[in-house]
């Protein structure tokens, strides 16, 4: 047997294959054949006029017009191509004589794959200016539309992709890629990669299909999935996009999501598309509508998104297909164009549904089902990051506003249950997945490296922290300083203080001075900050360093003058509102707002551009929510988190770091000051397992009854509750009598103190009702409610509201706080101390996937009982083996038992401290579970067992040390190159096997060790 055989054995199988298996006829070596072309006249004129009967004229006519587009040299690369492909696609209008009609010359059978000429040729010289000569091309018809370049197994398949791109160049044969639509490279080690024209090396794709078929090279395997006839037509005509200059083929998830949504499509059957973030979802949108209506005369598509960016980028990548988009201005003007043929395709911004002026929003959805607005044709609409969008309000007025059409969600995460719920019964069940971790192992997205880091803080001056409060505060009562505190004495505000803050702002700009990319001025970061507060604070601190005019504030902010209308509290003070308006006023003050952009959009945009085209000019954005979804930036490399997130929103946060690169940006890096990593877990483990499927998704009617049961329980619960807490009050019930019972006497401080408990059930009796009148209002009638009943349940909530408004004046337990807010910011901007942030999470550039998905944590949160998911002890327990002790009550008792403003402020400190530090003993525990779990070595594994296979097979062979020596030995003697997947190489190694072990099924299964090991 000979291993690492020559390209020439390796080409000589592949043609083989090409014609055995595939039914290509093969045209020979043509080396020394002169005149080779990418559009071969005699081999198109025989098939056109042996397919379509088509005259001489009208095929000559058809030639010169390809050829002039083919070889027009006003036009890049990319514009000839496309202009091709166009004539390929839709074939080429044609017109022999004046008067006569037009007519098109079709090159490509598109609908009968099997009835068109697949041809290969081997060594095509190429003649320019310096010589070339593809190993392969493929033609259809004549015309050049694949090339394969092979390379021998001990060679890199980087050799032969760098040849495909040095090929396209200028000085070498550029003129012949003018018709080629793809390209390959391959190797028997190394499989086969492709790409398209134009396509950089990093961006080459990995076919992936049947994986578990690995009965012969990867390489063979892929050519016959991707060459086979009807295959090969179908890419080409179904998925090849020009993209803003950039031609694109599909990825394999991509092709098959899009097969399994034209099936739900042809049965008029809605559902969901999950492809993680930054796997290109955009696109299947596009390459779906596409399909969509090329194959239904009747079909409109309207695609409902949450970003400008995204109506914008579909509007261009339509345009640039040719396709006519029209973008909507309002929810009206969609509905309006639906109700007329023209055109088929529409986009529009999902909060262009909204209507303000609506008082009666189930009234205005009845009115809307009793007389739906008129569609045209068969209605399919796209709702991008459909768990996010489709709020019950937008998605009951969608519905109901075309209740005949189809709807398919596309979203980055999977939904979990509670969002689960709701979805299904807009969409129905899944489509099609593809998982964070898959998208990882196929190169799509970059893995992310998560740090952890710890800024200890301490109090001042205790007795000038109260002597504040007290001297700030006279003339409160108790109650009201009480408020105040509770207002104030929260881990947020202690973690908002100005000392913490410069402590942030001190260690981003040290890493933009010494971590990679940042420091080369070729990426670029992201801070999450708590609040547009935080976010304007923090920006306010950059601008004092030399990030001054290279960082930007975006948030969903835009100052109005109403905004501080009612701020004024007068002292020469600022209250938040006020330090919020003047920050943005003051940086929009030189921006000049761009053509039906306020100035604020105008700022943002300039932001965007900046930090997508120029990281160096743009190096941080501070956000809050916006630009945490759907913001692609592939400069971004790092993501600071000030916020506390959990759940989609933190798994979509740190996806905007995974987007490739140059080849400096190895991985996405998440660095948490909010000590984050269990929520992480927790989101890592549901975003990249399989589905849950513990909701059902077949039967929408059983969920929404189910909710509305629930709901109408939790309703007349609060109701009933409220009405037996107000029947002592005395007739008739108004404004006095309520104000006696609850307060009594206001001026008798006892008569307040006695009738305490009363007020404080009425005030969560309030928000109970208020709270379940929410959840149900917009389902009321579907509730079982009458229209008598709902008249009456509405008049009760306002009542009630009422009624908890009047006590709380009349007690005075309320509290005017904006009048408080600087005077509270300073106290804590002057007496809370802060540390230098410390690393406090030992991983070490361990990605996510291996520390998370690898080391079993995902399995273990994923194998909890539902209802312990979302408790972080459990989860932690779970893993550590109860090893650690568990963490401290989440919440603080009622800040009003502190008598001091200072004794408060340190008991948040002191809980934000011992948290802090066992969240730190908890990320070496994991640290240490993934050392283990990477090693495959405990603490009794002998030395001697140096390599991950060694101990692999020490853990499978009864921790017999010798055997595994004996095995380890005879194996890297016996085995063959490229042995894997190989049968006659793979019987050598178990023939080696077989010589220490004498049994066969002991053979096989540590035949199945060793092949996972990849040392071996």
């Amino acid at each position: 047997m000979v291993v690492g055989q020559a390209e020439r054995v390796t080409q000589d199988r592949v043609i083989t294959l090409f014609c055995d298996e595939l039914g290509y006829r093969y045209l020979g070596d043509w080396s020394d054949r002169s005149d080779n072309s990418n559009i071969e006249d005699g081999l198109l004129t025989a098939w056109l006029t042996r397919r379509y009967g088509y005259s001489q004229g009208q095929i000559s006519v058809a030639l010169h017009k390809l050829r002039t587009e083919a070889f027009n040299h006003s036009r890049t690369l990319y514009g000839n191509n496309q202009a091709v492909y166009n004539l390929l696609r839709y074939g080429v209008p044609v017109k022999i004589e004046a008067g006569k009609v037009t007519e098109t010359v079709h090159l490509v059978d598109w609908m009968h794959p099997e009835k068109n000429d697949f041809a290969i040729a081997e060594e095509v010289t190429l003649s320019g200016n310096l010589e070339r000569r593809p190993d392969l091309v493929l033609y259809v018809n004549g015309i050049s539309i694949g090339v394969i370049e092979l390379k021998n197994s001990r060679v890199s398949i980087g050799d032969g992709i760098r040849q495909l791109l040095s090929n396209q160049q200028p000085e070498f044969n550029q003129w012949f890629f003018s018709t080629v639509q793809i390209v390959f490279a391959g190797s028997d080690s190394e499989g086969l990669q492709y790409g398209t024209i134009g396509t950089p090396e990093k961006y080459f794709l990995k076919w992936k299909e049947d994986e578990e078929d690995d009965s012969r090279f990867k390489l063979d395997k892929y050519l016959l999935k991707m060459c086979e006839k009807h295959r090969l037509i179908e890419l080409m005509y179904d998925f090849v996009l020009f993209d803003g200059g950039v031609k694109k083929l599909p990825r394999a998830h991509q092709y098959f999501g899009i097969k399994e949504a034209q099936q739900f499509v042809r049965r008029k059957e809605g559902g969901i598309i999950w492809h993680t973030q930054g796997s290109g979802k955009s696109i299947v949108m596009v390459w779906l509508a596409k399909w969509i209506l090329e194959t239904n005369p009747n079909a409109r598509v309207a695609i409902i998104t949450d970003r400008d960016e995204l109506d914008k980028q579909i509007e261009r990548v339509f345009t640039d297909t040719g396709e006519d988009i029209y973008r909507t201005s309002s929810g009206r003007d969609l509905m309006s164009h639906l109700g007329q043929a023209r055109p088929r395709l529409l986009c529009s911004l999902i909060h262009k549904f909204g209507r303000r002026d609506i008082d009666d929003f189930e009234q205005y959805i009845k009115d809307l089902k009793s007389q739906p607005s008129p569609t045209v044709g068969e209605v399919f609409v796209f709702v991008d990051e459909c768990h996010r969008t489709q709020s019950d309000k937008l998605n009951k007025l969608m519905k109901a506003m075309m209740p005949n059409a189809v709807f398919i969600g596309f979203t980055g995460t999977p939904l979990l249950k509670k969002d689960k719920q709701t979805s299904v019964e807009v969409f129905g069940d899944y489509i099609h997945t593809y998982l964070f971790s898959e998208g990882v192992e196929d190169g799509v997205i970059l893995d992310l490296i998560y740090e952890a880091r710890d800024i200890d803080q301490r109090l001042g001056s205790v007795d000038k922290i109260d002597a504040w409060f007290e001297a700030r505060t006279k003339g409160l009562n108790a109650w009201q300083k009480d408020e105040l505190k509770k207002q104030w004495g929260t881990m947020q505000n202690v973690l908002s203080s100005r000392p913490r803050m410069d402590r942030v702002v001190a260690d981003i700009i040290f890493d933009f001075n010494v971590r990679p990319r940042l420091s080369s001025e070729r990426g670029n970061a992201l801070l999450v900050a708590s609040s547009i507060y935080d976010a304007c604070k923090y920006f306010s601190l950059f601008q004092k360093t030399p990030f001054r005019g290279k960082c930007a504030v975006v948030t969903s902010y835009n100052p109005q003058a109403k905004d501080v209308s009612k701020e004024e509290i007068g002292a020469n003070t600022e209250t938040d509102k006020q330090f919020v308006y003047n920050t943005y006023t003051e940086l929009l003050k030189d921006v000049v707002a761009r053509s039906g952009k306020t100035k604020t959009e105008t700022y943002e945009d300039l932001a965007k551009e900046l930090f997508t085209n120029e990281p160096a000019n743009m190096k941080l954005l501070i956000v809050v929510d916006k630009l945490l979804t759907g913001f692609d930036a592939p400069p971004c490399t790092y993501l600071y988190i000030d916020k506390s997130m959990q759940d989609h929103g933190l798994f979509q946060a740190i996806c905007r770091t995974n987007r490739l690169d140059s080849d400096d940006k190895e991985f996405g890096y998440i660095v948490d000051y909010k000590n984050l990593f269990k929520k992480l877990e927790n989101a890592f483990a549901v975003y990249t397992s399989e589905l849950d499927r513990s909701v059902p998704g077949v039967n929408p009617d059983i969920l929404v009854h189910d909710r509305l049961k629930k709901g109408k329980e939790c309703l007349d619960n609060a109701i009933e509750a409220l009405e037996l807490l107000c029947e002592p009050v005395d007739p008739p019930k108004g404004t006095l009598e309520y104000i006696h019972y609850f307060c009594g006497n206001t001026e008798i401080p006892s008569d307040l103190e006695e009738r305490e408990p009363q007020r404080s059930a009425l005030y969560k009796g309030v928000v109970t009702l208020v709270r379940a009148y929410a959840n149900l209002a917009d389902d009321l009638d579907a509730a079982g409610y009458s229209a008598t009943e709902i008249d009456r349940i509405k008049r009760q909530v306002e009542k009630y509201k009422d009624v908890r408004e009047i006590v709380r004046r009349a007690s005075g337990e309320t509290l005017e706080l904006k009048a408080y807010e600087a005077d509270m910011r300073h106290l804590l901007d002057t007496y809370i101390e802060a540390d230098e942030p410390r690393k406090i999470s030992p991983f070490d550039n361990l990605g996510l996937i291996d520390l998370i998905l690898k080391t079993g944590i995902a399995d273990a949160i994923n194998t909890l009982p539902a209802g312990m998911k979302s408790d972080r002890n459990a989860v932690a327990e779970t893993i550590e083996n109860n090893v650690r002790r568990k963490i401290m009550k989440e919440q603080l008792n009622d800040p009003a038992f502190y008598a001091k403003m200072s004794a408060l402020l340190d008991e948040v400190i002191k809980f934000r401290k011992e948290r802090a530090e066992e969240y730190e003993e908890y990320l070496k525990r994991i640290a240490e579970l993934t050392k283990q779990v990477g090693s495959g070595m405990s603490d009794s594994t002998p030395q001697e067992l140096d390599t991950p296979g060694k101990r692999a097979l020490w853990n499978n062979l009864g921790q017999n040390k010798e055997l595994v020596l004996k095995i380890d030995e005879v194996v890297k003697a016996a085995r063959p190159d490229g042995w894997r997947g190989v049968q006659a190489r793979e019987q050598v190694v178990k023939q080696a096997l077989y010589s220490v072990l004498n049994d066969v099924a002991e053979v096989e299964r540590i035949f199945l060790i060793i092949k996972a090991q990849k040392e071996y």
